[in-house]
């Protein structure tokens, strides 16, 4: 059975819609008002607090703590300073992408990992004759999510820190409410943002000073339903449903390398080892026969079959994690993974694999749609990702208001 996190106890007061899900062991709200769309807008157009607590974070220490991390991530660790985080994704032998997650240099031989599943097993297996320790801080350390326009704001209020200077990716040390935090740059919405990592014993007062001083700065607590259709309005995917991971996948078509995942990017083949290297460099030398790619529904062609039968379109306010299937000239070439009714773009977007053939940006394709328990097919164009990218999400110094 779920268990609350560190802030339940102000949170589950919240929670009028009653409507929870299970997130690694823990209860987490689906939305806190009957309907998720204030809370959207809050990450759009104020700021949201979102508790993410049931991320797996990892405490990696010791000599060869930079080597482990080189060890197992794509990217490089050797090159990233204290104070500095990187998203990656991290493989298996094959290259199959295990999971993703963040990585921070806390400083010389610290590093704090999190993740969407529980690594703990691999990260101790890949530490082999190497002087490190690797300790789950996964209850110790409760985490927040401050994301919107105006989360820079409410933190210059609340917390004793420097956040003006805080870039992109990066962390810095401060308090909340007398209480010691660490806030970085980073989230999962697209937009200016924040996370708090805070120790356990004071995560209550870090909420109430929060709380407290957000009111002017249009601050909602926000659950996953209008995190879901954030994230997909940033290109951003989700483990078991945009991909999965290579200990869980069942099928052929359940294994992802980083190159499908559109991450290629993110692998740096001047590191001499580490796990899944050499298939990477075959997968690269030979190209992906696949993409993950974002697209833009053709909305025209959907009020078209919903007048059809004399009904009035329908664009449903949560986000579908319903696979459904993508076609070119009657041939299914993928399938959609993800998909959303934008209300900042106003466009039907969704996040699909598909062959790599038909990955271009600007194809045109077909994808199953659902009207009046028919199915037909709704044109769509292949979209580079990030469908949402305002400038204010990494803007210096970070901007209160504007995109």
């Amino acid at each position: 059975m779920p268990v609350g996190s560190p802030f339940h106890a102000r949170t589950a007061p919240l929670c009028e819609s009653l409507s929870y899900r299970e997130w690694a062991g823990f209860f987490a709200a689906s939305a806190y008002e009957t309907h998720h769309e204030h809370e959207y807008h809050a990450i759009r157009n104020g700021c949201a607090l979102i508790d993410i607590s049931p991320l797996f974070k990892y405490l990696v220490t010791g000599r060869d703590a930079a080597a482990l991390v080189d060890r197992v991530i794509t990217r490089s660790a050797s090159i990233l300073l204290p104070g500095q985080v990187i998203y990656t994704p991290w493989c298996d032998e094959r290259g199959m992408i295990i999971d993703d997650g963040t990585v921070c240099r806390l400083d010389e031989q610290r590093f704090r990992w999190t993740a969407a599943e529980p690594n703990l097993r691999w990260l101790r297996q890949q530490s082999a004759r190497l002087d490190v320790a690797i300790e789950d801080v996964s209850d110790p350390v409760a985490a927040l999510s401050l994301q919107g326009p105006t989360s820079a704001a409410l933190l210059r209020e609340a917390a004793d820190a420097d956040i003006d200077g805080l870039r992109y990716f990066r962390i810095t040390r401060g308090s909340i409410a007398g209480v010691p935090v660490e806030i970085s740059r980073t989230g999962y919405t697209g937009d200016l943002g924040y996370e708090i990592w805070v120790p356990h014993d004071g995560a209550l007062a870090v909420w109430d000073a929060l709380v407290s001083k957000g009111r002017t700065c249009g601050l909602m607590p926000a659950g996953m339903l209008a995190l879901d259709v954030a994230r997909i309005e940033a290109g951003l995917l989700l483990i078991d449903i945009d991909f999965f991971s290579a200990k869980k996948a069942l099928t052929p078509s359940q294994f992802y390398t980083p190159f499908e995942m559109g991450i290629g990017r993110l692998i740096d083949f001047s590191k001499e080892r580490f796990v899944g290297r050499k298939a990477l460099i075959t997968e690269r030398d030979r190209k992906p026969e696949r993409r993950i790619v974002g697209l833009t529904l053709h909305w025209k062609d959907i009020e078209a079959m919903y007048e059809a039968v004399q009904l009035p379109p329908v664009a449903s306010a949560t986000a579908s994690r319903a696979a459904v299937p993508v076609y070119q000239r009657g041939r299914q070439i993928g399938r959609v993974t993800s998909s959303t009714w934008s209300p900042v773009l106003k466009q039907m977007i969704a996040i699909a694999t598909i062959d790599a053939a038909q990955a271009a940006p600007g194809s045109v394709v077909e994808v199953e749609h659902t009207v009046d328990a028919v199915r037909h097919r709704v044109g769509a164009t292949v979209t580079k990702m990030p469908f949402f990218n305002p400038p204010r999400k990494t803007a210096m110094p970070p901007m209160a208001l504007g995109r």
